[in-house]
């Protein structure tokens, strides 16, 4: 029930974002374009997961103990976990399964346990009488420890140290791939639910970014829109059933039955929603020069009204800051693309030197498949990720004073870009090197041509790099600073956002609110300093 309260409340929120959407696709459309984008070409592989299986041991049952299982992550980011190989190979029902999105992989139980106590301090101190506690009383050598904030921990461990590093970047990556799922669509809907959660926070009074994006609509849904219970309560559960046992099973069963109620109304607004946005693309496409002029009439009359304290705003509280946060910014995405310039150029060599070589036709396959899966490799595209992982610290401590907690989302982004530039980077030298290789050349003669190719791709590739990198880093200065901002301005033009609020009604656009005016008035003007 309060599910469907919270949903009638935000769906208005979220029609009137779409309405804006389609405004700014339609203007974006047939607006001046800008000079040639893209140099790589654009990889036609879909985002996904490198599928991982193996034998692992899973700690679960009542009471709970070490049992041998099968797992195996899934190209869409979900595990599952099966009694043994043939069971799996067989086409068998698992023995459970979990979508990865909001999860965080802990390899140290040190670290996990520590993690326990602070969550509820109670949980590994006190526990009814006679319960024994594997995990507590047992060390265990190669954990992987699979943690959410409200769904039932995973507790896994491995045969060895290898195995368990294997495992700790594909699941990271499905994480990555689940939670980001939003934020790499370019469709209109998506922005326009994006920018509606953020907007519905603000009517909350929360105006500080953070990561409960992360996700798909319903999953996000369920983190602003339903919060689940709060760590205090978890605590009354967690001494006597714990998180991977009954109280784990019961927190599921929570999850499940308010995210059940989350998809279905999403589900219900579907037809509404696309019968909607068939109208307001008939219906704004042919006024839409009229649309906006009248919308830059308005943003001209309120930025008179709101520039000063605007500006006054920036000097005084966001100026300092804004620089710092850049440059961390920039060295961060600069380092990343190093790093996967530097992996693609040895990849492209390795590729040539076989040629070189004179390796047979089997060989030569084998290693032009490898090059073609490179982006999907978690083990090669952990010197990229790492240099994104470094950051975290230091960015976190830089934006904790304009009220930015959204680390994870940024990280997730700096990762998502090298993997989608280096998916780029090998569609195009395969492409170009599929052009220029014949059968009438010889090893050598190939090699040559591929040396051609290899220059031409890694100009493509640093003409790409850069454009990305100043995009990724307007984009999340815009994220960091502009709810911020919007806070602190608040109160001051509240009276001015009144008194222009007839004016916009009276155009009779959906698209135009005097909220969406005031915020592109408010981000002109801070994309200027970020400039």
């Amino acid at each position: 029930g309060q599910v469907d309260t919270l949903l009638r409340n935000f769906l208005p929120c979220y029609r009137g974002q779409l309405a804006a959407s389609v405004l700014q696709q339609i203007s974006q459309e047939l607006g001046p374009q800008e000079p040639a984008g893209c140099q790589l070409m654009r990889s036609k592989k879909l985002p996904r997961v490198r599928e991982h299986r193996g034998p692992l041991t899973q700690l679960g049952g009542h009471p709970p103990r070490w049992q041998p299982i099968f797992c195996v992550l899934r190209g869409d980011g979900r595990l599952e976990w099966f009694s043994h190989r043939e069971e799996y190979e067989n086409g068998g029902h698992p023995l459970g399964s979990m979508a990865l999105t909001g999860y965080t992989v802990l390899t140290s139980q040190r670290e996990y346990l520590h993690l326990l106590d602070t969550l509820c301090p109670v949980s590994s101190g006190e526990r009814t009488q006679g319960e024994s506690d594997p995990l507590l009383e047992m060390p265990v050598h190669f954990p992987l420890f699979l943690q959410h904030p409200f769904r039932r921990h995973l507790c896994f461990s491995a045969a060895t140290g290898e195995v368990q590093r294997a495992w700790r970047l594909a699941l990271q990556g499905g994480i990555r791939l689940r939670g980001t799922v939003l934020q790499r669509s370019q469709a209109p809907a998506a922005r326009a639910f994006l920018d509606a959660v953020r907007l519905y926070r603000q009517h909350q009074g929360h105006f500080g970014d953070d990561d409960v994006t992360l996700g798909s609509d319903a999953e996000v849904s369920l983190s602003v829109l339903a919060p689940p219970p709060h760590h205090g309560s978890l605590s009354l559960l967690w001494p006597v059933w714990g998180p991977l046992g009954r109280a784990g099973q019961l927190l599921d069963a929570v999850h499940a039955a308010v995210l059940a109620g989350a998809s279905a109304g999403l589900r219900a607004f579907q037809p509404e929603k696309d019968e909607l946005l068939a109208v307001l693309e008939k219906t704004i496409r042919p006024d839409v020069d009229q649309i906006l002029l009248q919308r830059e009439r308005l943003v001209g009359r309120l930025r008179v009204e709101v520039q000063r304290p605007l500006e006054s705003c920036l000097r005084g509280k966001v100026d300092a800051q804004l620089s710092l946060v850049t440059q961390k910014l920039l060295s961060t995405t600069e380092a990343v693309l190093l790093a996967v310039q530097s992996l693609l150029a040895q990849g492209m060599d390795r590729l040539s030197r076989h040629l070189r070589g004179s390796s047979s036709g089997t060989q030569l396959r084998k290693e032009v498949y490898s090059f073609g899966e490179m982006p999907w490799d978690p083990e090669l595209m952990q010197t990229c990720y790492r240099e994104a992982e470094r950051s975290r610290g230091h960015l976190g401590q830089l934006v904790v004073p304009v009220g930015f907690f959204g680390t994870q989302s940024l990280v997730f982004g700096a990762q998502d870009l090298a993997q989608q530039l280096m998916a780029n980077a090998v569609a195009t030298f395969l492409q170009l090197a599929d052009q220029c290789l014949t059968t009438a050349l010889d090893c050598t003669q190939a090699a040559q041509r591929l040396e051609k190719v290899r220059g031409r791709v890694l100009k493509k590739f640093q003409s790409d790099s850069s454009s990305a990198q100043r995009k990724f880093v307007r984009g999340w200065l815009l994220c960091i600073f502009l709810p911020f901002v919007l806070r602190q301005l608040e109160e001051g033009c509240k009276v001015e956002l009144l008194e222009f609020e007839g004016d916009v009604l009276a155009v009779g656009s959906p698209a135009l609110t005097i909220e969406g005016i005031y915020k592109d008035i408010v981000q002109g003007v801070l994309l200027q300093k970020i400039d």
